[in-house]
């Protein structure tokens, strides 16, 4: 007997780019419309310690972020670029607890027509005691550029996000991520601000 459901849809915009949860058995790079992806929550136990936690991306609803982010470097951005996953149904509910919200995906078919997908994505919420919310990009950066946790460097996580994004499309760009990588590029030329090890691990 077949099932009427609408396929289970996961859309990954951090680390699930370069890291797909389990179970994928059809993949497609799109873009979100209305949200910004941004350095914006603390990591504790992944990228960073509770005594220094590092910093990670989190999606936002950009009419959001725009009420206590007057400090954004980009405040026009409005897409996030990131990776449509179809999940095995058989494995749909071990995966489904993992996500929620339910966000519409853009992007362009193979006959140049715009396509929409519905997915499952989590969205930071400036009530999750980890937000950290809006940073100057430089003290950002210096953060990001030192800060070391148990499943590596906190820059590793940056500049593994960076190339799986250019990867995506022609046409996927990120202005916060670009910037962040050229400070943190930056310090890894010159040295600076070197507070742990500057070895550039594997996620475990």
């Amino acid at each position: 007997m077949t099932s009427n459901a609408p396929p289970f849809v996961v859309f990954g915009y951090g680390s699930l780019i370069f890291k797909p949860p389990p179970h994928v058995i059809a993949q497609v790079p799109g873009y979100l419309k209305g949200y910004v992806r941004r350095f914006a929550q603390k990591s504790h136990d992944h990228r960073g310690t509770p005594e220094s936690p590092g910093r990670v991306v989190t999606l936002v609803h950009k009419e959001e972020w725009d009420k206590f982010s007057q400090s954004d470097a980009f405040p026009h951005d409005d897409t996030v670029w990131g990776v449509a996953y179809t999940i095995d149904p058989v494995h749909e509910t071990e995966v489904r607890w993992i996500y929620n919200g339910k966000l519409d995906i853009y992007g362009v078919g193979t006959d140049g027509d715009e396509i929409v997908i519905i997915s499952n994505s989590y969205v930071g919420r400036n009530d999750n005691p980890s937000f950290i919310g809006s940073e100057p990009l430089d003290i950002l950066g210096h953060r990001i550029w030192q800060s070391v946790g148990p499943s590596g460097p906190n820059k590793e996580y940056l500049f593994r996000l960076v190339e799986s994004v250019r990867q995506l499309s022609p046409s996927s760009y990120d202005s916060h991520l670009y910037a962040l990588e050229a400070i943190v590029q930056h310090y890894k030329r010159h040295g600076q601000g070197i507070a742990n090890n500057d070895d550039d691990g594997e996620d475990s």
